[in-house]
């Protein structure tokens, strides 16, 4: 009764709405993208389980640091998903869990990666993506010079880099990497790649209401509970295991 009841609520949510939130978002696919199904599957979850508390979503995408920078100045209600940080938490208010992010380092299969720790990483060649959190002990190694970072624009860049022997690895969260690899890559260069089993870091992505906005405080409560029901039902897991059943490495 209850999935019968949550599955009528978002159907007729459009109609019943009895409020609207402006968010930012940005391109980070499969679970944000403006071309994608349901934007994206965190911008999927986002907006259902705000219509389970009768608030419709009105999504705008920009580049991430005007995303951000709409968001911290209250000029939009909030943005779509980041990491919680001390910095954030004093401009935001952070919502549950929308989705899991696990970043791992991808390297050519005949270039494999053996490592444990940061320190094993000395004079390998890494990437990242300009303005990235690759976790505490990576960020300190590279700000203290322990380990080299060449900081690329764009994810794509990396791993075609990485191909290319240009860099021996390049982190990037699973699934991320995946859905790339399928998209913009070949069958046979997918096959050439790997990932070492030993996360780079593991966190989850969340949901930004401004600060800056006057009613912000209860509305991320109101989106909190939306987000339980919605995870109560199964439809998270659902929704994520869509997007991830279908990615592989295998041309």
């Amino acid at each position: 009764m209850r999935v019968f009841l949550l599955a009528l609520c978002l159907l007729f949510h459009g109609l019943a709405a009895a409020d609207e939130v402006r968010l930012t978002n940005g391109e980070w696919a499969p679970y944000l993208g403006a071309s994608l199904p349901h934007r994206g599957v965190a911008s999927r979850i986002v907006e259902e389980a705000f219509a389970l508390e009768g608030v419709e979503v009105r999504w705008e995408f920009y580049p991430w640091t005007r995303s951000m920078y709409l968001a911290e100045r209250g000029e939009r209600a909030g943005t779509a998903v980041w990491l919680r940080s001390p910095e954030r938490e004093r401009k935001f208010f952070i919502s549950d869990p929308v989705v899991e992010s696990t970043y791992y380092f991808f390297h050519r299969k005949d270039h494999p990666l053996d490592w444990q720790q940061v320190s094993d990483l000395k004079g390998v060649r890494l990437g990242g993506a300009l303005g990235y959190d690759y976790g505490e002990a990576f960020q300190m190694a590279e700000r203290d010079g322990q380990i080299k970072v060449k900081r690329l624009s764009g994810e794509e860049q990396g791993l075609r880099m990485v191909l290319a022997g240009r860099l021996d690895a390049f982190p990037m969260d699973k699934v991320v990497a995946f859905a790339l690899l399928n998209d913009k890559f070949s069958s046979a260069d997918r096959a050439r790649m790997s990932f070492h089993p030993l996360p780079v870091r593991s966190d989850s992505l969340h949901l930004m209401l401004s600060r800056e906005v006057p009613g912000n405080a209860k509305l991320i409560q109101r989106f909190n509970k939306g987000l339980a029901l919605l995870r109560e039902s199964g439809k998270v897991a659902q929704y994520l295991m869509e997007v991830q059943e279908p990615l592989s490495l295998a041309p």
